[in-house]
């Protein structure tokens, strides 16, 4: 055979090998002796999956990338981990043998599978809510079983190293439901398992490697906090409590917290480290690039578009009840030249003071203040509930916060303002019973064409004031922190509590108001064609 020949025969069989690993990985067959190893249980952690297998890759590691799904993982969650990289592992869950337990913890007993893993001689375990900022390929000489202390005396089984054996496996489960578990899930076992945890031996990675391989593999090591730092130590002191610059894995461990959620990054400022690499996730599947889900975007589109084109109607149905465009013209600025006593025949236009006759005053139900804050805060916490809700939680931070204040502030306008339009409407139908207020202002024939009937606007400049006011305040309040640059998570929402104070003091003197001032009118207007307008709470 020619060199050539044996030349051309050995790239071939390169080629073939780089088809056989790359196979590997897709069919779900392992190719290196060491893993990294996560547990997805359904697709709510998915995206948090998908960032910790984009941060281990930019360390440079090439080592097999595990995910062990449960039958609550969806076919696409399935085939997105695939194209990113990851080994897919069917496994059935373990059942939870505490009676007494948080409602979360009903499969978390299923981690203990991963000593079940003989197929690779180490796996380092890692949590769907972790990162790593730097690379742990020296975790994988550590010894038999590795984690980190909490609580003083507590391993926490979020980043883990074992060599799986499966000796040590079915001695586990021999001992499931013998052995106590203070948490009533996982962590509690292990901790019950590994007796005296506390006083293994710190694990030093920059030990010599002749002194590593002669001496004999220790049972338990502990880690350092760099390898599980978890963010209630940057929480306390606003900072973390060692070199951060020496950090290798940051532990979101703060229950409904977490990255993924949009909110969670206007609380905890290490959230900033999650989001920069969600954005840079390719887009392994359609629609999946930047960390975006396809159903999300359609959903997206449509939760931003849909207020929007209700604002449009309306405005386009008040434009309709204006018989002209120089009549439009002619209203705002009669609106500008009397500051909305247009609206009003015993009302001043002072923004600040509303003073009525005292025969409309004395009409006005004694009630009527009390109930309208009532309403007004029930308004405003169904339309915040309601924006939760509706509002996808894994959506990009920016989008869920205008998502947020987009609904809600267009459902409180049309739950109150609707209550509003209530009150005015019992205000006409109470003239009507017993003999409407006399007007004491009208406008010259000069202020309006011959023969026009005049029609009175709904919105007036103290009501607008009114729901600027509101607004304002609701986006200042919690925007304030942000806004000072504090990052403490404790002064964060000590500030935000103190401008929900000032926003609800302002919210009942506004609320109450509006309520008097749309019966009020509606007595004064018993008579005459009202216009409907843009503003909802007019």
């Amino acid at each position: 055979m020619s060199p050539a020949s044996y030349w051309r025969l050995g790239f071939a069989v390169m080629i073939l090998h780089a088809l056989l690993d790359r196979t590997a990985v897709v069919c779900g067959r392992q190719s290196t002796e060491e893993a990294y190893v996560t547990l997805l249980y359904g697709d709510e952690f998915l995206l948090g999956v998908r960032v910790l297998g984009k941060s281990i890759r930019d360390t440079g590691s090439t080592k097999d990338m595990v995910a062990l799904v449960s039958d609550g993982v969806s076919d696409f969650a399935k085939k997105l981990l695939q194209a990113d990289g990851w080994i897919v592992e069917l496994i059935s869950l373990l059942e939870n043998p505490n009676h007494v337990r948080p409602k979360r913890f009903w499969g978390v007993y299923t981690k203990l599978k991963i000593f079940n893993m003989t197929n690779y001689k180490k796996v380092v375990y890692l949590d769907a809510d972790t990162i790593v900022v730097k690379s742990v390929e020296d975790l994988f000489k550590c010894g038999k079983f590795c984690a980190n202390l909490k609580h003083s005396e507590r391993l926490n089984s979020g980043v883990m190293v074992v060599e799986p054996s499966q000796a040590v496996f079915n001695d586990m489960m021999s001992k499931v439901n013998s052995l106590p578990s203070y948490t009533g899930g996982d962590q509690g076992f292990l901790n019950s398992y590994y007796t005296g945890f506390a006083n293994a031996h710190l694990f030093e990675p920059d030990l010599p490697q002749q002194w590593l391989h002669s001496r004999r593999i220790p049972e338990m090591e502990r880690l350092s906090t760099l390898y599980n730092a978890d963010v209630g130590l940057y929480m306390l002191a606003n900072k973390w409590m060692v070199d951060e610059k020496e950090l290798h894995v940051i532990h979101y461990t703060l229950g409904p917290l977490k990255p993924w959620d949009w909110w969670t990054s206007w609380l905890l400022k290490p959230v900033d480290v999650w989001q920069n690499v969600r954005e840079q996730l390719e887009e392994s599947l359609p629609g999946t690039g930047g960390g975006k889900n396809p159903n999300d975007n359609l959903l997206v589109k449509i939760l931003f578009l849909l207020p929007l084109s209700s604002l449009m109607f309306c405005y386009y149905r008040s434009l309709l009840q204006i018989s002209s465009l120089g009549n439009h013209i002619r209203q705002l600025y009669n609106k500008i030249r009397f500051r909305g006593a247009l609206a009003y025949s015993a009302v001043t236009a002072n923004s600040n003071q509303q003073q009525f006759s005292y025969g409309a005053q004395s009409k006005v139900p004694v009630f009527l203040g009390g109930l309208s804050i009532f309403v007004c805060f029930v308004a405003t916490m169904v339309s915040l509930v309601l924006a939760l809700l509706i509002v996808p939680r894994q959506v990009m931070p920016w989008t869920g916060l205008f998502l947020m204040y987009e609904w809600t502030f267009t459902t409180f306008f049309l739950l109150f303002g609707g209550y509003l339009r209530l009150i005015y409407q019992w205000g006409r139908m109470k003239a009507n019973q017993v003999g409407s207020i006399s007007s004491h202002n009208e406008f010259s024939d000069k202020d309006s064409p011959k023969g026009h009937q005049r029609q009175v606007s709904s919105c007036d400049i103290a009501t607008c004031y009114y729901g600027l006011g509101m607004a304002f305040l609701a986006i200042a309040a919690p925007s304030l922190p942000c806004l000072l640059g504090i990052t403490a998570l404790f002064s964060r929402f000590g500030l935000m509590f103190v401008g929900g104070l000032v926003f609800a003091s302002f919210m009942t003197y506004a609320s109450e108001h509006l309520g008097i001032r749309s019966f009020l009118r509606g007595l004064e207007e018993k008579d005459i064609p009202r216009t409907k307008n843009l503003c909802f709470l007019c």
